[in-house]
Order: structure tokens, then sequence, then C-alpha cells
């Protein structure tokens, strides 16, 4: 599944929405936009964390990820 839809699905599952077909108008890009930059903001603060070795900056990634509805995959299988 894409990026794009993968937070999609996150967001409509985690949020009421009340939708009034009379006068729909709902910019799904801009707000999904919205969700990656606050996405992108939140991995960049991890980035920025000297405190983490690589591993514990790519797990808190990973689990970023999850967090937000977005399979990471294989790579959080470490196991």
């Amino acid at each position: 599944m894409d990026l794009f839809k993968e937070l999609l699905i996150n967001i409509l599952k985690e949020d009421k929405i009340s939708v009034d077909f009379k006068n729909f108008s709902f910019d799904i890009e801009k707000f999904t936009q919205n969700e990656c930059y606050i996405l992108l903001d939140k991995i960049k603060t991890i980035i920025q964390d000297d405190s983490l070795s690589d591993f514990e900056c790519v797990e808190k990634i990973v689990c970023l990820f999850e967090k937000s509805g977005i399979s990471a995959g294989i790579r959080h299988d470490f196991g």
C-alpha cells in the first residue's frame, strides 16, 4: 500500500468525520500533506537527538511510522 493510502486510512479510522453531501468540499490532498508535514517534523526531531544511537534512532522512526498506521515492512523485525 502506498504512503498516501496508509496515512489516509489511519487518519480516517482515528477521527470521527461527519459528511454533509450537499456541500461536500474536502481537500484530501491538503489534509494528507499536513499529516505528512507533522510526521516529517517528528522524524527530524528524532534524527537531531544526539543522545540516540543510530539503532535507537531507526527504532524510534519505525515506531513513529507504525503509530501513524504506516507499514515499515520487515524493518521492525529485529529478532
